[in-house]
């Protein structure tokens, strides 16, 4: 294969599925190589090992050792919250007036702290520190080592946070702790605690996963640097990530979303839906005009919101994998999954299985041994006093209809408010999807049946087995950042970076703009990433009373490194 292109272009996408983990290398925006390995949960490192060796052979030593930048994408995080393997987290929290702290607690293990904060950052009450340091003690003998702090107005005065962090720490000196104004600058205590608690619950599952990683890449000679998709379709450097894993608990998902815009053309224009499916989930999202919805409310996670960016998605657990339950006449579809389809040595029946058996008359492709697909639809039938294919189209009916509903509540929830994507706010209030584009493994077994269940054409994407780990690679490196100002107290705050800065006191809004992105260029700088087209996302001023009633002003500017895509594959066009 021909080499001349500049090594910049050269970069590696690993997408770590709960099913396959795969990996490609995108060199001057063509596919130079390709590999996939089935996942094995209790080596995780040793599938990533194991997907870079496949990857070198299928596109050759000279392109691997010129890769330039890596970049991951991961289900790790949001698997492990689904199955409640996330750590216990003791959560202590600053009370502050208003709404009282307890209403928004979340796990077994919760101290109150009693002070406060007013909504400029003032301390209205000192913390009493007497009862969180009994509970650190506590904690301590049951084995809690994951711990989030939490106060009310933080980010306009991060005392509290630090205060309570230093008494964990304390008691606790290997303990990971997250103070809730390094996860976002903005102002929601109850999302902050949530934000807060699931990035200390998931801190070190998601450092184990990047260490082994980071050791892989390196026993094989690749010492590019290696960033990791975030939920809002952002790259993050490694170092950057490790404190902050809650950003990118959603990086599956973003990762196929920035994989159809690197490898589909179809949907440049009008409204598209995304089709994820993979072996454990289907996962879904919207574009307009080629570029994603995003979610206005915060990434939602066990039911809560938080203050995480995220793109507007939603999973479900149907996947090509997902088992077969014959219950009341019918067959449930999922959500659990314990290993792969019989199709492929598995030893209990799934949605692919019915899959095979629907599909050996057509209208889509068979993946596997048909014959051992018959077999567990056999079983299925027995337990139901039917036929395997009359079986099968059961199951296949509780998958569309699932899907069904996913599309339109997502469809519904995003035409609830303005809609957002990574370019633009929409003039236009109503996203209806012209068409699906769908990725995943089993892409080619289930289009044709998904086009009669959702009424609209249904288009595989070109190399839909390994979009996502295209998107990775082919993901823009980005950041986001608040800054606060207030002229009546004389402070500029920066609050997920500790940056606390005297503000002149004739400080207009233009100097405060000028700050935040001075403030994230320098950032980027040391992360690696300099160079990024920065943007001012929104600059809002407000007219206030200073501590003494003179008047004064307060600004918050929300400024970006542009996100999106380095480039698209040139052979990039229609799917089948």
């Amino acid at each position: 294969m021909d080499l001349k292109t500049d090594d910049h272009d050269v970069v590696l996408g690993i997408d770590a599925g709960g099913t396959h983990t795969d990996a490609v290398i995108c060199a001057d925006g063509r596919l130079a190589g390709r590999a996939k390995v089935r996942t094995e949960q209790d080596d995780l490192p040793g599938c990533i090992g194991r997907v870079l060796d496949e990857l070198r052979k299928d596109a050759g030593g000279a392109w691997f050792d010129r890769v330039r930048r890596v970049t991951l994408g991961t289900t790790l995080l949001v698997n492990a919250a689904v199955q409640n393997r996330l750590d216990p987290v003791g959560l202590a929290l600053s009370a502050g007036p208003g709404l009282a702290p307890a209403r928004f607690a979340m796990g077994g293990s919760v101290c109150v702290t009693p002070g406060g904060l007013d909504h400029r950052g003032v301390e209205v009450t000192p913390l009493d520190l007497a009862l969180l340091g009994k509970a650190a003690a506590l904690w301590r003998e049951q084995g809690v080592t994951a711990f989030a702090c939490v106060g009310k107005f933080s980010p306009r005065n991060p005392l509290h946070e630090k205060a309570m962090g230093e008494v964990l720490s304390a008691a606790n000196p290997y303990a990971a702790v997250t103070l809730g104004h390094h996860i976002s600058g903005e102002l929601n205590f109850p999302r902050r605690i949530a934000s807060a608690y699931y990035n200390s619950a998931s801190l070190r599952l998601h450092n184990a996963f990047l260490d082994a990683v980071q050791n892989v890449l390196a026993e094989r000679g690749c010492q590019a640097p290696v960033f990791l998709l975030r939920a809002d379709g952002g790259a993050i450097p490694l170092a950057a990530s490790r404190p902050l894993p809650v950003h990118s608990l959603l990086s599956g998902p973003a990762a196929s979303v920035m994989g159809v815009m690197a490898l589909s053309r179809e949907t440049d224009e009008g409204c598209s839906l995304l089709l994820d499916m993979g072996g454990t989930t289907t996962d879904l999202a919207v574009l307009v005009d080629g570029s994603p919805v995003l979610d206005q409310d915060g990434m939602l996670l066990g039911g809560r919101r938080t203050l995480v960016r995220s793109l507007a998605t939603v999973s479900l657990g149907v996947g090509g994998d997902s088992l077969l339950t014959p219950e009341n006449g019918a067959v449930r579809v999922g959500p659990l999954r314990e290993g792969p389809a019989m199709a492929f040595g598995g030893v209990r029946a799934t949605l692919l299985d019915a899959l095979n058996v629907l599909n050996e008359a057509g209208p889509d492709s068979t993946a596997g041994s048909v014959g051992q697909s018959r077999r567990g639809m056999e079983e299925i039938a027995a337990a139901l006093g039917t036929e395997p294919k009359r079986a099968a189209e059961l199951a296949w009916a509780d998958a569309a209809a699932k899907i069904d509903a996913a599309r339109a509540g997502l469809v519904a929830a995003v035409n609830e408010r303005p809609i957002y994507t990574l370019r633009e706010l929409r003039e236009h209030r109503d996203a209806v999807p012209i068409r699906v584009a769908m990725v995943g493994g089993p892409a080619h077994c289930v289009r044709g049946r998904l086009e009669k269940a959702l009424a609209l054409p249904v288009s595989a994407v070109a190399e839909s087995d390994v979009a996502n780990a295209v998107g990775a690679a082919l993901t823009r490196p980005s950041a986001r950042l608040e800054v606060y100002a207030d002229t009546g107290r004389g402070t500029l705050l920066a609050p997920s970076l500790d940056v606390r800065e005297d503000l002149p006191r004739q400080a207009s809004l233009s100097y405060v703009k000028d700050r935040a992105l001075a403030l994230l260029a320098r950032r980027l700088e040391d992360e690696g990433a300099a160079g990024a087209s920065l943007e001012v996302l929104s600059a809002d001023l407000f007219a206030t009373l200073s501590d003494s009633g003179r008047g004064s002003r307060d600004m918050r500017v929300v400024c970006q490194a542009v996100p999106g895509l380095t480039a698209r594959l040139a052979d990039a066009g229609k799917g089948e």
